[in-house]
């Protein structure tokens, strides 16, 4: 199963991608929204290789994802490899400028069942999809803007 996103970003390109890559940022908005974050690597900077075992709960379950950075082109690209119980996930982030201070953010998220269990939840979601694909791009939305944000704060 495949979920698309594109927004624009009133924001640099370069700046765009430095938030995108703002790894620790991304761990603290987790660890504040209870789930259990643990770096799995060493490196000092972003980069391919980085990689987290994040631990949450979701409708009642604990959940276990391992996520790590499989692509790091700056600042055109970044893609990120998630397994978890059953599923693997790519996440490919693509980045175009459109101009010196407008972004395009394409988000290409391709999930794929490894068990039994895992392929009728796929199924179950596909059902589903317009219902999923209206708040991924709400959340996109919401980032975007969050990026905004950010930037005029600093400029």
């Amino acid at each position: 199963m495949q979920l698309t996103s594109k927004e624009n970003i009133e924001v640099p390109i370069d700046q765009v991608f430095e938030m995108l890559t703002d790894f620790e940022r991304h761990e603290r908005s987790a660890m504040r929204r209870g789930a259990e974050v643990a770096r799995t690597d060493t490196l000092s900077k972003p980069g391919v290789g980085v990689g987290w075992d994040v631990g949450f709960e979701f409708r009642g379950k604990p959940r276990q994802v391992h996520l790590e950075v499989i692509e790091f082109d700056r600042p055109y690209e970044l893609a990120l490899k998630a397994e978890m119980q059953g599923l693997d996930s790519i996440i490919n982030l693509q980045l175009v400028a459109l101009s010196k201070t407008l972004t395009r953010l394409n988000v290409v998220t391709d999930i794929k069942p490894k068990t039994l269990s895992a392929r009728l939840l796929v199924q179950s979601m596909k059902l589903a999809k317009s219902n999923i694909t209206k708040r991924f791009d709400s959340r996109m939305a919401a980032q975007a803007r969050d990026m905004e944000n950010r930037f005029n704060r600093i400029a």
